[in-house]
């Protein structure tokens, strides 16, 4: 058994068509046609049914879980986060998004690259977003999938080459935060009165280090850095992780501007993911994009989708919804 989520956002798949014979023979892939797709499967489930007769003899010994217990058709990871967070309860917090469909609301899964996850209820196609899949992440909901190439990954190279990061690794470590807990304070010492985003008024990054995956779809595209001086300590170091956080923060924003061109009405950005936890990350996308940022209170959101699709399987609950 397959999950719908995959061999639609990654292997050509529709929901209403099956496989496209055609794609795989124009790849020179025809040998995987051969007796309706046998090899790469046909029998596709939806995320959260129940696969099988559950849990096999052998699986169960080796995870150390009762035998037949329910398995769920998966999700993809990154789309398992955006299950876990899309749906967020938010009453009370006087967010746009209260009393809207959660088709106003865009799930960001930033670790070391980002997903930007925004349903519709039509298709809606937007230049250089993945999709629109039907029913990939929320049943019943068509899917656009955004992304950045390099985030976390990003911002670890441009730190840990900076030529003050053994400095920065000696003063975190002696001071008991991490390295990014102590920049995020360091910033806040040399900000002065202005607002912490303005230090970087002369130093500006192009985050594509490694292509661009949305909205300009080129992965020949490269990184850049402009306003560089002589100084080598560790203020420069803050300032270009801050100049690098709010790059990657415009090429959200970019995304964002994208989608809401070809149709999609987006109020309020749900962030999880490691890079969620770093405060000022969440800060500049918050000031960038001009749009709230909710932060659900259980932060491994991946496991809450994932858990979502256990409890379906299960039978305990009837619907993802």
């Amino acid at each position: 058994s397959r999950s719908l989520c995959t061999v639609v956002c990654k292997w050509t798949y529709t929901s209403d068509g099956g496989w496209d014979d055609s794609f795989w023979k124009m790849i020179g892939l025809e040998d995987l046609v051969k007796d309706k797709y046998e090899k790469i499967g046909n029998h596709v489930l939806s995320p959260g049914e129940s696969v099988g007769k559950g849990l096999t003899p052998e699986a169960s010994k080796d995870l150390g879980l009762p035998e037949g217990i329910a398995v769920a058709a998966s999700l993809i990871d990154a789309h398992a986060g955006g299950l876990g967070v899309i749906g967020a309860d938010v009453k009370g917090h006087n967010l746009p998004c209260e009393n809207q469909p959660i088709t106003s609301r865009v799930a960001m899964i930033c670790g070391t690259s980002s997903c930007h996850m925004g349903v519709s209820e039509t298709p809606i196609f937007v230049p250089g977003v993945w999709g629109p899949y039907f029913s990939a992440m929320v049943p019943g909901l068509w899917l656009n999938e955004g992304g950045q190439s390099a985030t976390g990954k990003l911002i670890d190279h441009v730190v840990r080459g900076h030529v003050a990061f053994p400095e920065l690794q000696s003063k975190a470590a002696a001071s008991a935060h991490s390295i990014y807990t102590y920049l995020n304070s360091h910033l806040d010492l040399i900000k002065k009165s202005l607002p912490v985003g303005f230090l970087t008024v002369d130093l500006h990054v192009w985050p594509d280090f490694h292509g661009n995956r949305s909205p300009l779809t080129d992965l020949t595209l490269k990184g850049m850095v402009v306003g560089l001086t002589l100084s080598r300590g560790l203020d420069e170091l803050a300032l270009i992780y801050l100049a690098t956080i709010q790059a990657i923060a415009l090429g959200t924003r970019h995304i964002l501007e994208t989608m809401q061109a070809a149709g999609h009405h987006i109020n309020t950005l749900f962030l999880c993911g490691g890079l969620s936890k770093n405060p000022l990350f969440v800060q500049m996308h918050a000031d960038i994009t001009g749009k709230p940022v909710v932060l659900s209170k259980e932060v491994e959101s991946v496991l809450v989708g994932a858990a979502i699709l256990g409890a379906c399987a299960s039978g305990d609950f009837v619907s993802i919804q």
